[in-house]
């Protein structure tokens, strides 16, 4: 089943959590009409910003990216967990209107952001081209009030030393028809004692202005905090009995780092929040599958304040008064037959273009043109998938002649430049074709050179990397059956937590993704090799 529609129990009605499973981070919920559409983040992973579409918040399907050209962002050079922060979108006037952030740093108090406005008439486009908007920080939103005007909220950043780095949630008004904004910036909320406060939203509702952030950090301690106000700019009084939602205190719970949360009602006047969640492996441990989407049912009395049934994520929810709408599953196996890549699909730094990426020369292949190192920012060749349960596989056949030992394609398990196994085939010293095992654990890379398996001239091989809880196996097959590389490596170094290092106080890398499986090709001395996939097959148990 695919790990882009939720695993649901539809005759119960109920919408079962995560929704979203595996990356899917910082959910932007939206309602037009009928439809439903989740926007997420996807940092530096093309295509930018996933949107999942809907009709009951039960079953959901991918639509794709839409940031899926250079002409709209260029991830080139963007280190790990920067590029496209927290999407917002919103409809108003006829026209989608998506802002996102791209992050080129954060190291030494320092963000370096740039926000960005797209707005198309159908939710798959076109889009037109960005409005550049300012670079004060991140967490971007749009907010159009009753009165025809239209604002963006943003987290505001201070690099001082010494200063609140998150230095509250301002605001400034965007003319809609001059596609630029106007008037003065202005602090809007400096946050609840929870402090670390983004990712705003706002709202109007029974004759007030409600204010939904994220606060606490994007790890355990994170929250979705509310504050209400009868003026637009305030002051903002927080919601005085706490959080709205967070798993902070609760290692119990399976969904933990509940936060970053936005609000949509339905047609008839329910009320959903989707927020992000994390699924650690063991208490409090690492989360390989990274930030995923879950929706919890709010309650909201008149002139009351929201709230969740506990104030913590629950793994089961009763669903909406809609009338149900599952979606076809998507194929296990692609055989790449389509003209494009399929929507389950991503690309690492730079979209998929058919300078690299071809589908055409041979039909019902995937070559792929081979790139840089694992630690090249500029052009890498990796063509992944989301990993979507603790247990789940992605195997392929691959045709591959390499003429020395620069030239490497096969299977892994990635989650950024440090952190990742390589299943590759590849040309040793003797002239022999082989297939080798590498790995990188925070950029200590791991070789095993006693695991090395002579191809002997076969010229289709299978390879299979299985994750199995903590745990990553690869297999391979020469036409005589699968056979497994008799090592355990270790899943866990894929997640955000083992990513994270800080130096001094300081961030020296981040991790804000999830693991991926993939098919990577790396030609390191530049002269033009290729592999050939005939299928991928991806599975969950």
């Amino acid at each position: 089943m695919s790990t882009d529609i939720a695993n649901v129990a539809t005759a119960t009605r109920s919408i079962r959590n995560p929704v979203l499973a595996g990356f899917h981070p910082d959910p932007s919920i939206l309602r037009v009409g009928d439809d439903y559409y989740l926007a997420t983040s996807t940092f530096e992973w093309y295509p930018g910003v996933l949107v999942h579409h809907s009709r009951d918040l039960v079953n959901w399907r991918s639509l794709g990216g839409i940031i899926t050209d250079r002409r709209l962002l260029d991830l080139r050079g963007c280190g790990d967990s920067n590029g496209v922060w927290a999407p917002d979108l919103t409809y108003h006037d006829g026209q989608f209107h998506l802002v996102y952030s791209d992050v080129a740093s954060f190291a030494s108090g320092y963000w370096d952001p740039q926000n960005f406005l797209v707005t198309a008439e159908d939710i798959t486009g076109p889009w037109s081209d960005p409005v550049k908007l300012h670079g004060r920080g991140f967490d971007a939103s749009l907010f159009h009030d009753d009165d025809g005007t239209t604002w963006l909220l943003g987290m505001s950043a201070d690099w001082r030393p010494g200063r609140d780095r998150f230095g509250g949630i301002e605001i400034q008004q965007y003319d809609r028809a001059a596609r630029r904004l106007v008037g003065s910036p202005r602090i809007l909320f400096t946050g609840s004692p929870a402090g670390v406060t983004e990712g705003p939203h706002l709202y109007r509702h029974d004759g007030w202005y409600w204010l939904i952030t994220a606060e606490g950090g994007t790890s355990w301690e994170h929250q979705v905090t509310v504050a209400r106000s009868r003026e637009l700019f305030g002051p903002y009084e927080v919601e005085p009995d706490g959080p709205l939602l967070t798993s902070f205190g609760r290692p119990d719970l399976r969904l933990q780092k509940a936060g970053h949360g936005s609000l949509v009602r339905t047609q008839n006047g329910e009320w959903y929040l989707a927020h992000l969640v994390g699924r650690p492996y063991s208490p409090l441990g690492n989360c390989v599958l990274g930030r995923e989407t879950a929706i919890q049912r709010v309650e909201w009395p008149s002139d009351g304040w929201p709230r969740i049934a506990g104030g913590v994520p629950a793994d089961e929810v009763v669903a909406p008064d809609l009338p149900a709408h599952p979606w076809p599953a998507e194929p296990e196996t692609d055989h790449f037959d389509a003209p494009e890549l399929g929507r389950c699909w991503s690309t690492l730094r730079r979209p998929a273009t058919a300078d690299w990426v071809d589908l055409h020369t041979r039909p019902s292949y995937l070559r792929v043109h081979g790139g840089q190192s694992p630690v090249g920012r500029q052009a890498p060749s990796l063509v992944g998938r989301r990993v979507g349960a603790m247990d789940c596989s992605l195997e392929t056949v691959v045709e591959f002649e390499p003429a020395d030992h620069r030239q490497l394609a096969g299977l892994t398990a990635y989650y950024n430049t440090l952190n990742w196994h390589h299943l590759y085939l590849t040309r040793a010293d003797d002239g022999r074709t082989v297939l080798e095992l590498l790995s990188s654990d925070n950029g200590r890379r791991t070789a095993y050179p006693d695991l090395t398996v002579d191809v002997g001239g076969v010229t289709r091989v299978g390879l299979r990397a299985v994750f199995d809880g903590p745990a990553v196996c690869f297999d391979y097959d020469l036409g005589g059956g699968w056979q497994r590389l008799p090592v355990e490596l270790d899943a866990t170094i894929l997640s955000d937590e083992h990513a994270a290092l800080i130096i001094d106080g300081e961030p020296a890398a981040w991790g804000f993704t999830g693991a991926f499986l993939g098919l990577w090709v790396q030609d390191l001395g530049g002269d033009g090799v290729y592999a050939d996939f005939d299928l991928a097959t991806y599975r969950e148990r």
